[in-house]
């Protein structure tokens, strides 16, 4: 399955200085010699807890990071390398604030690479000229920032997108479509790739998989841009590659195929270099209306079955995704697509799959004149508890970055407030791997030196296989709860050690890059 359950964490036993160490469940009569000899205590009965929805276990919170047209970074192109770091660590540190734990940055905005590429040309984006070397490479940095955080770090490809410029003599020398123009479809003063074309599939799979396979990305990430959008007077030419390959079809319908074969491709790729990384799409929010098809959405808008040819259906049902992001960009209420509609139509969509859903949040409308549901301070954090009614429903990702950092109508801290007061951990997916880490050993709370110091340092051993760690604090009625939702959780961090601000008992447990989770370790803080 590609759904994951929070697991019943226990204690193990810690050893520490300042702090009295405790084990519960079996064991905690055994002599300490006995107790000693085992890695982890399994947890005895624990008073039930009930969820409180509130605070959610397990939750993805996103955000998008473009890099096209230096949307949101570098936030123009030529800047200096320490400018450009700057600028992205004043991202994540913006994210962070807000208890996000997933960033999505675009890495091929149109047939450029954001990194060093023996493939494609460097992106324009950085120095302002395609195919220019940088004089560094962004990636690791991009990856090592986001990781450092305790968020995944997810490369956004877009697929088709070859130029924004339809002139194949104005790109790089080397570019892919330069070299292969036969490859491309001139559209709306564009050049795309024709999907039609296997080498074309072929080239785009070999681009990600080099990703995968010489970076430490936690997902490959697919936008909505399949075959280009609608533009009046104007043909997609792909007629030469329809009438080699259609194999009978009809047009749509082989249009359709020749995006579910690529995705497909995609997934079998990414999983085969390396299992653990996750691949997902966030596709345009309408599936297919009513009107054009009786299991649709109750809507009047644009369908992506029909207009730009990507089924998200048919990657739900096949199983070629890991998760499914619609982009509901329309507020509560609005005529033609309403937000509560399509977050319980797309909810119903994953029901009894392994596929995950999460929601792509229209922050950037926030504040926008043209509909007055978008004016009002409150709507987007409205729209997040819409999303927690429907248990489905495994999280958010915003689009975009440079409106985090704007706080328009302060949208961004209301929802931060309402729904993220607490860190959250990632939702599990089974079919990527991984397991829980041996737990936390030799947990220790210090006090700091000095009179005037305050508080108490929690450190302890490095987990084998570990990346994070989950730090709980059990409040004073003793409840331990850390294993139903994240009321306790008030940290994850990925250094073994924390600053205790005030006395008591805490929890730490050691977490793996896909965040399975240990047993836990207790450690009670005196004397803060």
């Amino acid at each position: 399955m590609r759904t994951g359950r929070p697991l019943l964490a226990a204690a193990a036993l810690a050893v520490v200085t300042t702090a009295a160490a405790y084990v519960f469940g079996p064991g905690a009569g055994e002599s300490p010699a006995a107790s000693e000899k085992k890695t982890a205590i399994a947890a005895g009965p624990v008073a039930a807890c009930k969820a409180d929805a509130r605070y959610p276990k397990r939750q993805l919170r996103g955000l998008w990071i473009a890099t096209t047209t230096n949307l949101d970074w570098p936030s123009k192109a030529g800047l200096s390398p320490d400018r450009q770091r700057a600028e992205y660590v004043k991202i994540l540190d913006a994210a962070a604030k807000r208890n996000f734990n997933a960033v999505f940055v675009q890495v091929r905005p149109a047939s450029d690479a954001l990194y060093k590429s023996s493939l494609e040309p460097w992106t324009q984006y950085l120095t302002g000229k395609a195919g220019k070397d940088p004089g560094w490479d962004p990636m690791p940095f991009l990856i090592d920032e986001a990781h450092k955080r305790g968020m995944e770090f997810h490369a956004w490809f877009n697929p088709y997108r070859a130029s924004y410029g339809a002139d194949t003599a104005k790109l790089p020398a080397g570019h892919p479509a330069r070299r292969h123009p036969d490859w491309t479809v001139k559209y709306g003063g564009r050049l795309y790739y024709n999907p039609g074309l296997p080498a074309v599939r072929d080239h785009v799979t070999k681009v990600v998989t080099d990703v995968v396979s010489r970076y430490d990305v936690d997902g490959v990430h697919f936008d909505d841009y399949f075959y280009p959008y609608p533009e009046a007077g104007q043909t997609f030419d792909d007629s030469a590659a329809f009438a080699k390959h259609g194999d009978g079809k009809k047009l749509a319908a082989w249009r359709r195929d020749n995006v579910n074969t690529l995705v497909a491709q995609v997934d079998k790729a990414v999983h085969a270099t390396k299992d653990y990384v996750k691949f997902g799409i966030s596709p345009f929010g309408i599936w297919r209306n009513k009107s054009n098809d009786s299991s649709g959405s109750d809507t009047s808008g644009m369908s992506a079955y029909d207009s730009i040819y990507a089924d998200a259906r048919a990657w739900i049902k096949s199983g070629t995704v890991d998760y499914v992001l619609p982009q509901l960009y329309w507020p509560r209420g609005h005529k033609l697509a309403d937000y509560n509609t399509l977050a319980a139509w797309w909810a119903d969509e994953v029901k009894g799959t392994d596929v995950q859903l999460y929601i792509g949040q229209g922050l950037y409308r926030v504040g926008a004149k043209d509909d007055r549901a978008w004016t009002k301070p409150g709507e987007l954090a409205a729209e997040v508890g819409v999303n927690r009614d429907h248990k489905q429903i495994k999280g958010e990702v915003y689009f975009s970055a440079k409106n985090l950092l704007a706080n328009p109508l302060g949208a961004v801290d209301r929802v931060a407030k309402a729904h993220y007061a607490r860190p959250a951990l990632l939702p599990l997916m089974k079919d990527r791997g991984g397991a829980a880490p041996a737990p936390p050993v030799g947990v220790q709370a210090t006090r700091p030196a000095g009179a005037k110091a305050a508080g108490s340092q929690l450190s302890w051993t490095p987990s084998q296989g570990a990346r994070a760690y989950a730090v709980y604090q059990v409040p004073k009625s003793g409840k331990d709860c850390h294993g139903t939702d994240a009321r306790n959780l008030v940290a994850v961090v990925t250094s073994p050690s924390f600053a205790a601000t005030s006395e008591g008992t805490y929890l730490v447990t050691a977490l793996d890059r896909l965040q399975h989770e240990s047993k836990a370790v207790k450690v009670k803080v005196e004397g803060v």
